[in-house]
């Protein structure tokens, strides 16, 4: 048993590398190796950098055992360490090249020199994001699970213990200081190695529950499993999972029980427990508190949780486990964490108030009767067979109304059977008219099916641009569905938002107006305000008042929605991208320009990063952000974005397309008022000829081109050619003569 004190820590049993200032120690050689400094002490050792002579000249970190430390134990659990590094060969553990013994008998071993720092202090000095941090913490897990897979357990895994160089110009993590290190499979020294009940083994912050018990009798892998998990937590929030100065001025009872029971808050609610630290924790990591926090939300804090479980049945039970989550979340695909169940949840509450539970569940005991532990079962199971039955018939009638949709489709494509089209060839349109005529016909006594049907060919009419074929199948699955399904049915409010996109295609915003308001009502009802297809519908109605320039309804409800989304869909999720993009156009026609510059931005940067760079709507938000420069009077950055958009459209779309002669007309446009008039002329002519090859010279679009070049060549002074240019234009047409 230990004779420490509980209300003391007991000593830390490590062999934590802690860094030194320059040493004054005279030179000296031991064996191949001339030591140049000391740069690392811990409790029974020294790290020194040094110089091997032969058989090759390098660096190498030599760490040797303490003069005075030399003891039976310690020389024991230095051979470990060698032996442990011994064994190990990956780009992610430091590497041990030589061993051996001083003149004085205390044994030594050579290993690779990390010139680094710990992989915390990296992160932030660098800055990096937190895609970056996940990728650079993987190739730890990596590590680790290399030295799990040789039977090596680490047991002090810590920010210091992993330190960070650049080889290649590239950062890689090099783990560090086996000193406490555990074989699970083989003996790592024929001396015998004992571990004194009550020394706390690793560091307190980020050890593992079962590591605090200190009977050192029942720790596997899953230990470092933990240590990675608050290693994890730090690389994400700057903080730990629990205070370093409270832990440390605990008593050390109240160290064992934090550690074992005590939950920690989830990454994500650390951020807003932070207070003003967070405003510097999210600048290390290049955003905002609040962003950081919605994304740290989900995925990450499952994530993180799990590796920090209490109950090591239920952590992460490999290195590469966690590794491989990390990944499924960078990759957009689930991960096997999830939140903890409610009966999860229960248990630990029992497990953190076992007398209190125990008092109450006697007294319940005491209170409840036989007979109403029997009327409880008997309600349990009627409302079972309930569920069960209600679950059969909603199960009949899904596969009824896929039957009837299956037999209506079939008898609407038996019009391309050869004695129905008569030789002739049928359209997509023609199956379409079709179609809406046998609606009625086919299925007037299943009116759910109906709507549906009607809902989804409108839709089709809809997307070929026939918005006056769509609009009387709508407008007729709107009103049945409100009439034989009810106003809040999902079926009957899909129809009404399609019909209210009809008329906003067709600039009738009046009508369109009323009806996005009763759909926004009834979803909200429905599905509550913040469900994705209820902020569809609000994103819709404010396009309506944007289309019938109501500028400050369409701002105010534009900001609304975003803030909603932001929160529920995330920063990058194209809907939220999309209300940013409205947002920016409602600023840029009020001429808000500085309001305007960091929506087009971000919306730029989530195109990139949810369609790629040469996606045609990123070249339109690159596009949309040169106009903005533009208008802003940054004349050098309207330019490079200018010509950025131009190169990429004509390398993506072509150099004849529509949408690349729109952009170079802009940014002749741009020279022509700097009086860059050579420059001009020649990217006006190329957008006039590639729009007079494309459209026809007798086109609006390439009559408005030669319209520009005329102002071009009077604005140059050249009025011969703008007479000449002008000459391509139609004449007007001569006055109708008076009677």
């Amino acid at each position: 048993m230990s004779d420490h004190p509980q209300d003391a820590v007991p000593p830390i049993d490590a062999d934590a590398t802690k860094p030194q200032p320059e040493s004054h120690h005279p030179s000296r050689t031991i064996g191949p190796y001339r030591l140049l400094q000391l740069v690392g002490e811990g409790g029974m050792g020294e790290v020194w950098l040094a110089e091997q002579t032969h058989p090759v000249r390098r660096q190498v970190a030599l760490k040797v055992i303490k003069a005075g430390m030399d003891t039976a134990q310690v020389v024991t659990r230095f051979e470990a360490e060698r032996q442990a590094l011994a064994l190990m060969d990956h780009p992610a553990i430091a590497t041990v090249y030589d061993g051996g013994s001083t003149p004085e008998g205390r044994p030594y071993f050579a290993m690779e020199y990390v010139k680094g720092e710990p992989i915390t202090t990296y992160c932030d000095r660098q800055r990096l994001t937190t895609q970056a941090r996940l990728e650079l913490f993987m190739q730890v897990c990596e590590g680790v699970q290399h030295a799990h897979q040789k039977g090596i357990i680490h047991r002090d895994l810590k920010p210091s213990n992993v330190l960070v160089t650049i080889q290649d110009d590239h950062p890689v993590p090099k783990i560090i200081d086996f000193g406490v290190a555990k074989a699970t499979a083989q003996h790592l020294t024929e001396r015998t190695l004992y571990t004194e009940l009550g020394v706390m083994i690793g560091t307190p912050e980020y050890m593992s529950p079962e590591q605090a018990e200190m009977s050192g009798l029942d720790i596997d892998t899953r230990t470092d499993v933990y240590a990675l998990g608050v290693i994890l937590y730090e690389l994400l929030t700057g903080a730990l999972p629990f205070d370093r100065k409270e832990l440390r001025q605990a008593g050390f009872a109240e160290i064992q029980r934090t550690i074992r029971e005590k939950e920690p808050p989830k990454p994500s609610t650390r951020i807003t427990q932070l207070g003003p630290a967070s405003t510097e924790a999210a600048a290390n990591r290049h955003t905002e508190p609040r962003r950081l926090a919605s994304e740290l939300r989900g995925d990450l804090d499952w994530v993180t949780m799990k590796a920090l479980e209490k109950d090591r049945t239920r952590r992460y039970q490999t290195a590469n486990a966690l590794a491989a989550d990390v990944r499924h979340h960078l990759n957009n695909e689930p991960v096997s964490a999830g939140p903890p169940s409610t009966v999860y949840r229960a248990k630990k509450f029992v497990r953190r108030h076992r007398f209190g539970v125990a008092a109450a569940a006697t007294l319940v005991l005491l209170l409840v009767a036989f007979g109403a532990t029997m009327a409880v079962q008997a309600q349990r199971i009627a409302r079972e067979r309930d569920r069960a039955n209600r679950e059969a018939m909603r199960a009949s009638q899904e596969a009824e109304s896929a039957k009837q949709v299956s037999d209506f489709m079939v008898g609407l494509f038996k019009v391309s059977d050869p004695s129905e089209a008569r030789g002739n060839s049928i359209t997509a349109r023609e199956v379409l008219d079709r179609g809406a005529e046998r609606i009625a016909e086919t299925l007037g006594n299943q009116p759910r099916t109906k709507v549906r049907l009607l809902t989804t060919m409108g839709s089709v009419y809809t997307s070929l641009g026939l918005y006056r074929e769509a609009e009387p199948l709508l407008r007729r699955a709107a009103v049945e569905g409100q009439h034989a399904l009810g106003r809040g049915d999902p079926e009957a409010l899909k129809a009404s938002h399609e019909l209210a996109n009809v008329y906003w295609y067709q600039g009738e915003f009046t009508r369109a107006e009323p009806i996005y308001i009763d759909v926004v009502q009834g979803l909200t009802n429905g599905l509550g305000s913040e469900h994705p297809d209820t902020l569809k519908a609000r994103f819709d109605l404010a396009s309506t008042y944007m289309g019938a320039r109501r500028w400050d309804e369409a701002e105010r409800l534009t900001r609304g929605v975003l803030d909603v989304q932001r929160r529920v869909l995330g920063p990058t999720h194209p809907d939220t991208l999309a209300s940013l993009s409205n947002l920016q156009t409602i600023y840029f026609i009020l001429g808000r320009y500085e309001d305007a510059l960091p929506l087009a931005l971000h919306v730029l940067e989530g195109d990139r990063h949810n369609q790629g760079p040469d996606h045609p709507g990123t070249l339109i938000s690159l596009h949309n952000l040169a106009t903005l420069y533009e208008k802003l009077g940054r004349a050098n950055e309207a330019e490079r974005t200018y010509r950025e958009t131009i190169s990429a459209k004509r390398r993506v779309l072509g150099e004849r397309h529509d949408s690349t002669s729109h952009t170079e007309l802009k940014l002749a446009s741009f020279y022509q008022q700097q009086g860059r008039f050579v420059e001009a002329e020649r990217l006006m002519l190329g957008a006039c000829a590639a729009l007079a090859d494309r459209l026809g010279a007798s086109h609006s679009r390439t009559q408005e081109c030669v319209r520009s070049v005329v102002t071009l060549y009077e604005a140059w002074g050249k009025p011969e050619k703008a007479a000449e240019w002008r000459a391509k234009l139609p004449k007007p047409a001569a006055p109708a003569p008076v009677k």
